[in-house]
């Protein structure tokens, strides 16, 4: 399975890029965390937990290495 790079911009003005395996699952708890202002978990693809707090996510960019076309959502507050 190819990594995906995953990149989330936080409200503090700072970035995480976590390269993941699967991110169709990560999307689908990021939309649904944000509703409910939740912690989400992620693992990238070396093991390391990433915790975020989906109510100060600004923004998501998903680059996959297999096309290298990026899709995102972006906070409407």
């Amino acid at each position: 399975m190819a990594r995906t790079r995953l990149r989330i911009g936080i409200l503090s003005a700072r970035e995480l890029e976590i390269e993941v395996e699967d991110i169709g699952d990560i999307i689908e708890t990021l939309e649904a965390a944000r509703k409910d202002g939740t912690i989400v978990w992620i693992d990238d693809f070396r093991g390391h937990r990433h915790g975020i707090v989906a109510d100060q996510v600004a923004f998501v960019e998903v680059h996959s290495e297999d096309d290298g076309a990026g899709i995102g959502f972006a906070s409407g507050d």
